[in-house]
Order: C-alpha cells, then structure tokens, then sequence
C-alpha cells in the first residue's frame, strides 16, 4: 500500500485551483433582440470582443474551455449533442468528464474536492451544476457514478455516504432537507478542531442514487417554498450540497474519509459604481456581503500565491467564506467553473467574471489525504463525545456531527434503516402526485430560476376551487401580493375557468382579466405581483409539446409586449440590418428585467403603507448631445411619494439595491408584525433632491456669423414630451456689452479667426411649466455649459409660478477664436437643463473659482490658448490689470497687422485690374490718344472707390440678413423634427389613424417650413446676384 492507503504519512499536495470557463446558447430573449456573440474560443483561450469597439480584444487562458453556444442538437432522449462531427459542442457529458470525475478521483483518495459555480445571473451556473430534464448536471452524475463505483467495491471495504443540502441567502443559513425554519436561520461555529460547522444541519444517510436524487428535489420544492414566502429572488442565494463519503477498510482498522462541496454561487451581477455611489444605503444590504467576500478572499490568496504580503485572509467576514476556508486555501483540490453569456449586451458583466476567474486560479491549496485507523477514530470520537476533541476528530467530523444530531451513537445500518423508512414516506406522496399529473389539469410554477421552475404542482379538481393565502384555500398560495381570497377556478365539462375575487391581480397570457375566463393548454398566469404559473390542460389537450420554451423570460417579453415595450420603444433599428444598436438592446434588457422588481417593490410599498409609487422610465430616451446624435440610454426609476407629491430619481443600480433592503424590511414585517425602522435607514425614504425634467436645444450657427438669435424652444422630458417652453436671446455684442447691429454681420465665419468675440445668453422666462403646474410649493432652476467651461452654470431659483420669468444674462468672451471654437458655433447646440425643485432640497450652483474671467469681469470660452492665464482664485488683484493689458496689446496689434496685410491684397487685386484695362485700351486708341493720357483715364477716382465699398457693404448686409433668416427657418425645422423624431405611436389601436394623420400633418408642415425657407433664400441670393451685376455694368455701359 502507498501512503494514501496506509495513512502513515499526511503529505499535503500543493495544487492551484483548477479554473473552467463555459460559454452557454442565447437566450430566447437574445435571440429576439437579435443580440450579437462576443465570445471565441479556441483550445484554451477564451476570447471576448467589445461591441463598442471592434479592434479592443481580450484574451484569457484557463485550465478547460467548453463551447457550449452552437453546433448541437437534440437526440432522441432529449439530450443536446453535436450536430455533426467537426462541431466543437461541449455538452453535459464532456464537462462531467473532465470535472466530475476529477472530483471522484480525489474522493476515492481521500481528498477533500470542491467545486465552486460563478457567474452572472442567467449565464449557466446552475444548468452546469445541477442540469434541466435528461440533460444532468455535475453534481447528480457525481452522486450517481459514486454509488455506482460503491456497488463495485470489494466486501471487506465499507462505504458511507451522508448527504446534505442548504442554502444562504442574506446572510442567513436554512436546511433544504428540513421543513422547520429555525427563527434567523442554522448558526455557523467554530471548533478549535474541527474549524467552522452549521450546527443543526440535517445530515441525511444514502444507500443509493435514488435517494440522494429524491433529496434533492425535495431540497428544491422547500427553496422554491421558502424564496416565495420571503419574496427573495433565488439569483442571490448560494446552494451547498456537501457529501460526506467515507471508506473503511475492515481487514486493516484503516479509514479514509472525503468531504465533497459543490456550490452553485449567488449571481455575481456588477454594480455599477456610477449607480450605487449615490446611495445613502449601499452598505445597508447583506445580499451581496458574500459574494463580496469571496472575491476579498481570492484576491488576498492570489496576492499571497504571488508573493505579495498579505497580513489577512478575510474568511470571518461572510457565512459563505467560514464554510469555504478549507476550499480556498487548505485542504481541498478546488476546481471553479465560470460560466458567461455570449451576448454582446452582457459584455461587462462576462468581462468582470473572467477577471474573476483569472484571479482565482492563481490560488493555491494545500490538500492531504484524510486518513486514520479505527482506534484513533474511535478514541477522537469518545472525545468528540466529551466534548474535548483533538486531530482526529476533524477527520470524522460530519459523520459524528450528524450522529449527535440524531441524540445517539448507532451503527451505520441503523442510520440507513432510519433514513430509508423516511424516504418510504416521502415516496408514497410522490407517487400520488404523479398519478395526479397524469389526468388532472394543473398549474407548474415558473421560476427565474429554470431550477425551481416546476417544483410546485398546484391540482384544479372537479368543481370549484379557490387560491389564495388563507389555509382554506384548496390550492394555498404565497407572494407578493396575493390575498386570502385571490382568485377562483372552475374545472367543469371539461372546462377549466379562472376569474380574480374583487380587484385582485391576474393576468392571463400578458392581459390583465377582470371577468371569468376559460384556460387553454400552456396559458400563461401570473398571480399578485409576479407569481408566475404555466396552465397545464387535460390529457386530451397535451401534446409533445417542449414546455422549456416557456421559461420566466416568456412571461415577462409576452408582459412587456402587452404593455407596449419593445426594442423599438428604445430607438429604431438600424437600417437594412433590422437590428438595433447594442446599447438599446441592452437598454431593453434591463427594462424588462426591472419590470417585475418594479411590481413587486410597489406592493410591499402598499403593504408596508410606505405610500410610494415606482414606475420605470429610461434616460435621455428622446435626448441628444449638442451635435444631435443620440445619448446612451439608461434605464431609471421615477419614485412618487403620493401624499407629498415629492420625487426622485433612482439609477438602476440603486434601485436594485433598494429593493433588496425592501425585501429584507418586509421579510421582518412578515416575521414580526414590525416594519418601524429610523427614517435614515428606511429603504423607502431619500432626502429631497433636485430632479432633472427635461432639456432644450438652442443651435448656435447664427452665432458663427454674428447675428442675433431669439427663439422659444421646447424643453423636451425624458419621453419626448414638451414639458416646458424657453424664452432665450443670444446675441453678439462688444466688450462692453453693446449690442452689434447688421453692419457687424460676416458672411464667412474664418473672418472672426483669431478676433475676440464676445457675446451674451440671456435666459428670459420659461412658459407653461408642468412641473409647477402639478404643484404650486415647488420651484425650477436651468442649467447650461458653453464650449469648454468646466461648469453648469445655474440661474437663480424661481418658485410658485408657472410662467417664471428669468432675466439673467450672462457675458462670455473668446479672447482669440480658435478653429475649434468656430466650428463648435456652426455644428452645436447650447443645451439648457431644466431643473425641477422641491421644498427643502438643496439648490444648484457653481464655484467661479472654477473659470477665468476677462479683464472686464467677463466669463471666458476658448480658453486653451490661454492656458498661462490663471484661475480667478489664483490670481491677485496686482496682477490683474497688467496680465489683460498684455493680451489686449497682442490681441490689438494681431487684428492691425491683419487690417494692413487685407488692405495691401485688395490694392494689389486693384492694380492688377486697372492694369489689364489699360492695355485693352492702349491697343484700341493706340492712334487717337496719347500714352500717358489713357493710363489715366483707365484709374477710377477716390469718389468712385468709395462708391464701390459702399455697394459691396450693402451688398454683404443683405447677405447676411438672407442667411439669418434662413438659419432661424432651420432652427424651427431642427425643433419639429426632433418632435416628430420622438413620437411613439399609440398603444390603443383605434388611436393609430389619428396619430398617423397628425404624423402627415406635421412632416406637411416641415416640409413646407423647409421649402419657404430654401425658396427665400435663393430669392434674396438672385436678388442680391443681379444687385451685383447690375451696378458693375453700369459703369461699363457708361
């Protein structure tokens, strides 16, 4: 015998973790975005691409890689293969291979093994771990091959296999193979001996694979059972199955002894810490502490392994982490598997989680085989038993653990006859449930989770039946939402009915029912909040039919398509591809992911009478930049306190994390009757703050050109509705503040290249404000930014009145216009943000410590040719005057040198001209008129060379005044386009022919806008062309 069989020497073998990363399929909601794949893949490597940004490529290289996005198909038994032989399809089998039977090889050894799922909510994590239908997973075909090889053994060797199953969630431990909950959950505690163990974990004795198969779909019906009674999502649970296997070896007093941990991990969704930073509370919430920790705990292993000094592992900070420690770090051979979606809008997440996994391979454990002889396991476990304990009880921990539980010492036959009699029990209820699935209708639970999808069988009987909370209800339900008397089904003449009792919710495929209505085969019901249930009909409706198909992403598109949500509510699709971009796909995702968060967070605010409402909205939908071009898109959430009137605004990232600490207030109401908490701590409530209602697009191209432009324009709300009217005059001026009038006007803007150009925004009033309108109390500020100043500037608050009137002028000045700024002027908008305000909230303002100003106290624009030029606060009031005075003498003896080179270019063009003429003459009255004589007639006199600036003066100011009513007829076109652009059309059929007859009715009115300005300006440019022609002909024909 080596030393792994005889135990004589405990050797610890040094190996890293062992790191597999799996792509899986689209989803049906990728694939009806039309979601594009990121990911390749090739041996090891694993490659993603940016969507953003074709060129930027990442690649990471890890133990296994498993294709597992395309090329297969369905075999006669359900089981997904390769399509054909040059497929590089991983399915089940070839990942059970290379993972699963590691973890049986050390187990049979005697190693601790562990294996750990991470990945993204929806990536396949669970399908990886635990499988759907024939398509099994690692962990029951570890279970199955285990008690296979068991039965292969020889007689003189006893196997003993103890299963066991929990789940974290919050921080909070609960048994799935015990019905009772203990109040707070099982309590983690530590031995000095046997380090951390859940006290009160039910250990269960396993003779065969049907029992331990049997156990873990009861551990399943009891998450499914607990996550709707505490309205938890089951995406930010943990699941721990741990198998306690143990050999002994009769003939030599030897025993050898592993404890097999498969985890399937908690969603690791990234928090945006754009989002959560603005959250009072973002430390509130336990959901993510483990997960947290976990990642702590990697990151300080791998800084360990990489000789970095670390002075601590955080294993003590999280439940998930005290139970893992042997895992990462001690005594296990650990293998992670990262699962990752191909979707190019699930980019950053699958980025995060193979950084993740990069990290966690750099780990190193140190594994020993556990073994011991009988005599030492018998004294470790006398004194187990009295409480002292020493080495060798760690090695036999679980099973005496276990046996303690049970309040005795017993044989390990007695433990299986005890285990099996329980099981007889169970499996005589079962029985009866499939007898009843075979010829009753009935409703299968459908849960985000494809796990617990299925889990619950609610039977509809003949005759009537009610649902609901109250114990008499024949079919008990739990949730959001639902009430003691919820809804009633009929089940006659082979007609199954479902009507809700009084205002209760139901929505049957999508559609909200108010009446009674009759059940097809595979409808589709949603109860309360978001209890979702798929209607199975009687055996003579079934078919073949593949029931996965109508998954938890079915029922929530076929709820957003019946309120009207779809791709194209978020941005038209791009042109012949009849894709959208990805970030409105990703926009789209998030929104119907957030749909049923939302539901839920409003019921237990009307539960908990907190008097709040959500209702999602998406940012910057019908916005763009100051060029036009479209925002990214973020989906938010608008929240209402009805009785105040009083809102905010929450990213998505806040709001999620809100309604974890929601959930956790409820579950306590729920627990306690209690739901008190400090108005600081309470998830429902923010300080009032000021909230963004719209912006309004002012083009500047007049500007460019020195006129004066005033304009009323529409401050547009997040869904492309006016939500106010803005009275604003942008003019030219000098720097004294002197208004330029039509002789002042440039025809060419690279003119005013290199000149000062100084002008003024005045913001006159804004008209028929919503937001005051709703209330009266509140008050409004705007807010822009002009070129490249390093703030918003803010105008003063205004309250209670619904037509404000503003009057705030502001003097900017570009000392020295660059290209960059005049281009700025021709192809931008100066965007105003109009801000709503509310009583108590904190007014918004700038620091002009933060700009430059001009000598004349003037804000300055273009100021990075200045870049010597303080900032105000820098500057002392010595140096002042003496540092403008400067730029004023460059800048004045600049503009002489220019007036002097145009003046010599106009005279050389002159001269050039009298000359050609005087040859033309010379040569026809070279016989009549002396040399000298008809040079001089050929000059033309100071008076008319003044007539002729004259001319082409006025000349010019007609020019220019063509171009600016031409640019102010474009400036109104610009504002109905953008009107049209944001449109949608109605929900209600019968209002579709009068959208579309408004629709006609406005692009008519662009068109014609559009055509009267062309055709004016091509009379004013012929007007001014024949102007030109006529007054040089004059002089010829005299």
């Amino acid at each position: 015998m080596d030393n792994e069989e005889t135990g004589d020497m405990r050797v610890p073998s040094t190996d890293s973790v062992r790191v597999a990363v799996r792509v899986r399929p689209f989803s049906q909601r990728e694939k009806s975005s039309g979601s594009q794949c990121v990911i390749s893949m090739h041996s090891q490597s694993t490659t993603i691409r940016d969507p953003k940004d074709r060129e930027l490529v990442r690649t990471f290289t890890f133990d296994l890689a498993y294709w597992s996005h395309d090329g297969f198909q369905k075999g006669e038994d359900g089981v997904l293969i390769p399509s054909d032989p040059s497929s590089k399809f991983a399915g089940q089998s070839d990942v059970f291979h290379d993972i699963g039977r590691g973890i049986l090889d050390s187990a049979w050894r005697g190693y601790n093994a562990t294996l750990l799922a991470y990945g993204q909510t929806g990536s396949g994590k669970s399908y990886s771990m635990i499988g759907f239908g024939t398509n099994k997973g690692i962990i029951p075909r570890v279970c199955e091959e285990l008690f296979q090889a068991i039965e292969k053994q020889k007689e003189n060797v006893e196997a003993q296999v103890m299963f066991s199953m929990l789940e974290i969630y919050n921080e909070q431990i609960r048994d799935l193979l015990s019905r009772t909950k203990a109040p707070g959950g099982l309590k983690v505690r530590e031995d000095q001996q046997l380090g951390f163990f859940v006290a009160g974990l039910k250990w269960v004795p396993c003779g065969n694979y049907a029992q331990v198969e049997k156990l873990m779909e009861q551990g399943s019906k009891i998450r499914m059972t607990a996550s709707t009674n505490m309205n938890a999502s089951s995406s930010r649970s943990h699941v721990l199955v741990t198998i306690q296997f143990k050999q002994v070896f009769l003939d030599t007093a030897l025993t050898k002894q592993s404890s097999i941990n498969m985890v399937d991990l908690a969603g690791s969704e990234r928090q945006k810490s754009s989002g959560s930073e603005g959250d009072r509370l973002r430390e509130g919430s336990r959901v993510n502490l483990s997960l947290t920790s976990l990642g702590n705990v990697i990151s300080a292993l791998a800084d360990s392994a990489m000789g970095k000094k670390v002075l601590h592992i955080p294993y003590r900070d999280s439940v998930l982490t005290k139970l893992l420690q042997s895992a990462l770090g001690g005594n296990s051979r650990t293998t992670l598997i990262a699962a990752i979606s191909p979707a190019d809008i699930c980019y950053e997440e699958t980025l995060s989680t193979l950084r993740y996994a990069e990290r966690a391979k750099k780990v190193q454990n140190k594994a020993v085989v556990n073994t011991c002889t009988l005599v030492r396991a018998s004294r470790a476990e006398n004194k187990l038993l009295l409480g002292s304990g020493d080495a060798g009880a760690a090695e036999h921990s679980a099973r005496f653990l276990a046996e303690l539980q049970l309040g005795t010492r017993v044989t390990w036959a007695h433990l299986l006859e005890q285990a099996r009699r329980e099981w007889e029990q169970q499996h005589a209820a079962l029985t009866e449930e499939q007898e009843m699935v075979k010829t009753l209708p009935h409703l299968l639970n459908v849960n985000e989770d494809p796990q617990l999808t299925g889990v619950l069988k609610y039977f509809i009987h003949d005759g009537s039946c009610d649902g609901g909370r109250a114990a008499s209800n024949a079919i008990r339900l739990q949730g959001l939402g639902i009430s003691d008397k919820h809804v009633s089904f009929v089940n006659l003449d082979s007609r199954v009915t479902v009507a809700p009792h009084g205002k209760c919710k139901v929505i049957v495929n999508g559609v909200p029912v108010t009446n009674r209505t009759k059940l097809q085969h595979l409808d589709r019901i949603i109860l309360g909040s978001n209890s979702a249930f798929l209607y199975i009909g009687f055996p003579s409706e079934r078919g073949a039919e593949d029931l996965s198909r109508f998954d938890y992403d079915f029922f929530q598109l076929e709820r957003a398509a019946a309120e009207g949500v779809s791709v194209g509510t978020f941005g038209a699709l791009s042109p012949g591809a009849g894709q959208a971009d990805p970030s409105i796909l990703a926009v789209f995702q998030d929104y119907v992911k957030l749909m049923p968060m939302v539901v839920e967070a409003n019921q237990m605010s009307e539960e908990l009478g907190k008097g709040l409402k959500m209702e999602l909205k998406v940012k910057n939908l019908a916005s763009s930049d100051s060029r036009g071009y479209d925002l990214q898109k973020e989906v938010m959430v608008k929240v209402t306190k009805q009785q105040t009137r009083e809102v905010w605004i929450w990213s998505k990232a806040k709001f999620i994390n809100r309604k974890f600490l929601m959930e956790e207030l409820y579950q306590r109401f729920l627990e306690s009757g209690d739901s008190h908490v400090a108005q600081e701590d309470d998830p429902f409530w923010d300080p009032v703050e000021a909230v963004h209602l719209g912006s309004a697009h002012i083009w500047l191209q007049s500007l460019a050109h020195c006129m004066m432009l005033e304009e009323q324009v529409e401050f547009l709300n997040c869904d492309g509705l006016e939500e106010a009217v803005l009275h604003i005059r942008i003019a030219p001026c000098s720097p004294e503040g002197w208004a330029q009038g039509e002789e002042d006007m440039v025809i060419d803007p690279l003119e005013l290249l290199g000149k000062r150009i100084d002008f003024q925004i005045h913001i006159v009033r804004c008209l028929g404000v919503k937001w005051l309108k709703e209330d009266a109390t509140r008050g409004i500020q705007m807010g822009y930014k002009v070129y490249d100043l390093p703030n918003i500037l803010y105008t003063k608050p205004v309250w209670n009145n619904v037509n404000p009137r503003i009057e705030e002028t502001i003097h900017f000045a570009a000392l020295g216009a660059s290209l960059e700024f005049l281009n700025y002027l021709l192809t931008n908008a100066l965007i105003v943000d109009l801000w709503g305000l509310q009583e108590g909230c904190v007014h918004l303002g700038f620091s002009q410590l933060d700009v430059l100003l001009t000598e004349e106290g003037h804000i300055m624009v273009d100021s990075k040719n200045f870049s010597s030029v303080k900032k105000v606060g820098q500057i002392t009031s010595n140096q002042m005057p003496e540092l403008y005075q400067k730029l004023l003498r460059s800048e004045q003896e600049t503009e002489l040198l220019r007036h002097v080179n145009r003046a010599l270019r106009e005279e050389n063009v002159f001269l050039k001209a009298s000359l050609e003429n005087t040859g033309s003459t010379q040569q026809a009255q070279k016989s009549d008129n002396p040399k000298g004589a008809s040079m001089t007639a050929q000059l033309p006199t100071a008076t008319e060379s003044k007539q002729k600036c004259a001319q082409q003066a006025s000349c010019d100011a007609q020019l220019a005044r063509a171009l600016k009513a031409f640019y102010q007829g474009m400036s109104r076109a610009r504002g109905r386009l953008l009107t049209l652009r944001q449109c949608r059309p109605p929900e209600d059929d019968q209002m579709l022919r009068p959208f579309v007859h408004q629709q006609s009715q406005m692009l008519k009115e662009l068109e014609d806008l559009l055509e009267s300005s062309l055709q004016k300006l091509k009379t004013d440019v012929a007007f001014i062309v024949k102007k030109k022609k006529e007054e040089y002909l004059l002089p010829s024909q005299q």
